[in-house]
């Protein structure tokens, strides 16, 4: 079996491998070879990973293992005159052919069961930390852990608004980062059934956005982040 790769190079110079019909799986590398290379290992945690949540149907086993790149994109810059160039202020991340894609009631169940098991990752990165470790500054960091969980609750409020499923303005969400968290996802949980199957495409700020890409990017940005945490704690 294959996993299908798109691959977006050049956003903080990097490159991801996007494993396309695994949403949450994904691999880095300093340039777009690396990445590929790096695939299949990222697989198998991810593959460990939903096993050790409860499991999931359709994972190929290692004897099934092919990595196929299928797309790539190069981030640009623009500005808010949609003017492309480097040092332009806004940088226009991935979107591939498969993000016009609608997603499935089974994709869509697939997608509730791993943005679940992803937050309990995160909360358990957050459990037992002091306020002062929460709050602590680190040298080279740009966020404490706090800030790092706040960010990953404005972020995923960001992907929302994005198609005009927010709800609500970010200045309305709950201070404390914990509540916000949780208010930011239960909106997406909310949501989220209504996606399947519907023809969404939005284009904002020189970007196009769908169900499909927002659920790929906020599996890999909240997966990444917990990771992030869990190097911080040691």
């Amino acid at each position: 079996m294959h996993i299908r790769i798109g691959l977006e190079n050049g956003d903080e110079n990097r490159s991801v491998a996007w494993a396309l019909d695994f949403p949450g799986c994904f691999a880095y590398g300093a340039d777009s070879s690396e990445a590929l290379v790096r695939v299949v290992p990222a697989y198998l945690a991810y593959r460990s990973w939903i096993r050790h949540h409860g499991g999931l149907p359709g994972l190929p086993e290692d004897r099934e293992l092919d990595v196929k790149l299928v797309e790539s994109w190069n981030v640009y810059w623009i500005d808010e005159d949609f003017e492309k160039g480097p040092g332009k202020p806004y940088a226009v991340n991935a979107w591939f052919h498969e993000d016009w894609k609608p997603l499935t009631r089974a994709e869509g169940r697939r997608a509730a069961a791993l943005l679940k098991w992803a937050r309990e990752d995160l909360l358990a990165a957050l459990a037992g930390l002091t306020a002062a470790e929460l709050d602590a500054e680190r040298p080279g960091e740009r966020w404490s852990i706090r800030g790092i969980a706040r960010h990953v609750a404005n972020a995923e409020w960001w992907y929302l608004e994005r198609l005009g499923l927010a709800g609500v303005e970010r200045a309305a969400l709950p201070e404390d980062v914990l509540e916000r968290l949780a208010a930011v996802r239960a909106r997406l949980l909310h949501v989220l059934p209504d996606l399947e199957g519907l023809d969404l495409v939005v284009g904002r700020n020189g970007e196009f956005w769908s169900p499909r890409k927002l659920i790929r990017r906020g599996l890999w940005h909240e997966r990444d982040h917990t990771d992030h945490i869990l190097k911080l704690r040691g």
